[in-house]
């Protein structure tokens, strides 16, 4: 009975792999402890990860392909980067937009740390004082703001930074989104940042 049931996972770990299209993938330590055990979590994993990026109401799958490369490129882990940019490519994603997910991922990633650096400490000195950060990708971004803000908002949640997240979630509503796209688009982060968990 044993043997059926890593056989099982094995082969829902098999088609969780095909579905992101990193064949040549070799399983982490983690991932291999779940595919050789009785957890049923590879078999949750694939069902989170293809509601996420196939089975949304409020994103397109292009969106959502774009919003799993943003935590791809931010969790610095290539073979989902690789995977996504191509993914999206298929999906009609252009140069430019790639590269500004690039572009807001790392804006963000400076901004996270800025923030809550002045959110732990609530000091008047700090929080006065110019940020001095040029973020012009930010003024006509080919995303479009509500777009460009909304990855903004879900690369913040990642990070955790709560003023940012606050800000960001605002500024999307702001574009004329909506709190179940929101939700959504952060529970798409989520999951891909869960999945990079066990594969790296």
């Amino acid at each position: 009975m044993m043997s059926e049931i890593v056989a099982i996972q094995n082969e829902t770990l098999n088609n969780l792999l095909h579905d992101l299209q990193i064949p040549d993938y070799e399983p982490s330590a983690s991932l291999e402890l779940l595919a050789n055990a009785t957890s049923r979590y590879i078999k949750d994993l694939k069902i989170n990860v293809s509601n996420t990026l196939n089975n949304t109401q409020h994103l397109n799958k292009k969106e959502a392909l774009l919003l799993a490369l943003a935590v791809a490129i931010n969790e610095k882990y290539t073979p989902l980067k690789e995977s996504f940019t191509a993914q999206a490519k298929e999906e009609g994603a252009t140069e430019a937009e790639l590269a500004e997910i690039a572009a807001v991922t790392s804006l963000m990633n400076t901004n996270n740390v800025f923030y809550r650096f002045r959110h732990f400490m609530q000091k008047d000195f700090y929080n006065n004082q110019p940020a001095g950060i040029k973020m012009s990708v930010m003024m006509n971004p080919v995303l479009g703001k509500e777009f460009f803000e909304l990855v903004s908002l879900v690369i913040s949640a990642v990070n955790g930074c709560e003023m940012c997240v606050s800000s960001h979630e605002h500024t999307v509503l702001q574009h004329g989104s909506s709190e179940s796209r929101i939700f959504e688009a952060v529970k798409t982060g989520a999951v891909i940042k869960g999945l990079i968990t066990v594969l790296s």
